[in-house]
């Protein structure tokens, strides 16, 4: 069961960091124990309101008689559930299962998605099957694409085929092919090649950072939207978390409908008198425009090639077809 806190900055509190008040606060004014990261984890999750309105940054300075209110969601439950979700399976057999992810289900569950997830699918699906190396709660699980991306992902049907499996991502032998729309106009082909590593302030993002791991991606035009987007095929040569996101945003071509980096400049740089009905339509996206179109590694046992491929979803393709 969800619990709720409400608390007033009092004068001697005022201009303190806000996950140092809360942290102060509940521990010394309720039941309940919270740790300064889990209350830095609710606060960026949009648990927090000062004066009814959300705010998400624990950094922020407490103001003198604002209300703040915490909303602490119930416990996730160590071991996810089976549920009869439909799966669209692209391959199947004793040692792995490939499937087709639409936008909008989480891989794997976590804060605030704690079931609805591939992993209760396949749960449901492989009957107990599934390799129990990721843990209770990422049974299966060898690599993972973002909650608003779509596309193929292969998981693991038992120990042996997911340490093979995570063995050739590591080694960054899976080919991985992603086709993504991104803002303005780009060149035919390029690379890029820098350091990702977790935002130090927004730990939903990732940055370019010099101390962060390698992330080099490989990309080529596909096609271009009335010069003001650009259709590209990008293939992964490493697997950073938001890698083609975060890459292309610091490049200055964000990609269309991803609201986590994006660039409030954009209007300006694309939107004019002729283009307003094509703009609207690609800054309203409701998601990120990106689809994981092609996967192929070797078997886990067979040490065949396997390659799948997946088509672009409704939703892109009604997107593109606006250009055509």
């Amino acid at each position: 069961m969800k619990k709720v806190f409400e608390f007033i900055c009092e004068i001697s509190e005022s201009g303190k960091r806000l996950d140092i008040f809360l942290f102060e606060k509940i521990n010394d004014n309720t039941n309940e124990i919270l740790s300064r990261n889990r209350i830095k984890s609710l606060i960026e999750n949009q648990c927090v309101e000062k004066d009814n309105k959300v705010i998400n940054s624990p950094s922020v300075k407490t103001i003198l008689n604002s209300k703040y209110r915490i909303n602490v969601p119930p416990p996730i439950s160590a071991k996810p559930e089976p549920q009869n979700i439909p799966l669209d399976i692209i391959y199947e057999d004793r040692d792995i299962i490939v499937v087709n992810k639409p936008a909008g289900m989480v891989v794997h569950p976590g804060f605030g998605n704690q079931d609805q997830t591939l992993v209760n699918a396949l749960l449901y699906h492989c009957k107990g099957t599934l390799s129990g190396i990721g843990g209770v709660s990422r049974p299966g699980i060898v690599h993972r694409i973002d909650k608003d991306t779509s596309g193929i992902l292969v998981s693991a049907k038992n120990d042996y085929s997911h340490l093979k499996l995570s063995t050739q991502f590591k080694e960054h032998s899976i080919t991985r092919s992603y086709l993504a729309i991104v803002w303005g106009v780009i060149n035919k082909k390029g690379v890029i090649e820098n350091n990702i590593s977790r935002h130090p302030y927004n730990r939903k993002k990732m940055h370019i950072s010099k101390n962060g791991k390698l992330g080099i991606t490989h990309w080529k035009l596909k096609q271009n939207f009335s010069n003001i987007a650009s259709l590209i095929e990008c293939n992964l040569k490493t697997g950073r978390t938001h890698q083609i996101r975060v890459q292309f945003a610091n490049n200055g071509n964000h990609l269309i409908g991803d609201k986590i980096y994006y660039n409030p400049k954009t209007k300006k740089r694309y939107l004019n008198k002729n283009n307003q009905n094509i703009f609207n339509l690609l800054i309203n996206f409701p998601r990120q425009a990106l689809h994981a179109k092609h996967l192929s590694f070797l078997h886990p046992t067979t040490n065949e090639k396997m390659s799948f491929e997946s088509e672009l979803p409704d939703d892109i393709n009604n997107l593109i077809s606006n250009f055509i």
